[in-house]
């Protein structure tokens, strides 16, 4: 099966700075979107940044300027820096990835997600 697995995060103080990466492995034929979702306590996921195999990107509106998406399509990787962060940034984070498997199904895959804490 496929699998995603993230890395990353932790605590950070306001105004600091994370990478956060997530790895695909399994038997992949083609990725397709690489995107990172967050859940804050209380609220519900939403999306933070998006990418296709093509390169384009997407971003929310309170992510923008302030994150980047960048995908390692060797390496099956996507990375989310963030920079600037805020309290309100802190949340759950999700890799979501839709892949196309080497027996040709097509599979929408979340990670277990990383937590990112900012205190101020």
């Amino acid at each position: 099966q496929v699998q995603l697995v993230e890395s990353g995060g932790g605590l950070v103080q306001a105004g600091g700075s994370l990478r956060l990466s997530c790895a695909a492995s399994g038997s992949i034929l083609n990725i397709n979107a690489m995107d990172w979702y967050r859940q804050a306590p209380g609220k519900q996921r939403e999306l933070v940044a998006a990418s296709t195999s093509a390169g384009s990107t997407n971003y929310a509106d309170s992510a923008k300027g302030r994150f980047t998406i960048s995908r390692h399509n060797a390496k099956n990787t996507v990375y989310l820096q963030m920079i600037s962060l805020k309290p309100e940034d802190t949340a759950v984070y999700y890799c979501r990835s839709t892949v196309t498997t080497t027996n040709y199904k097509f599979l929408e895959v979340w990670g277990q997600g990383t937590l990112v804490t900012v205190s101020s």
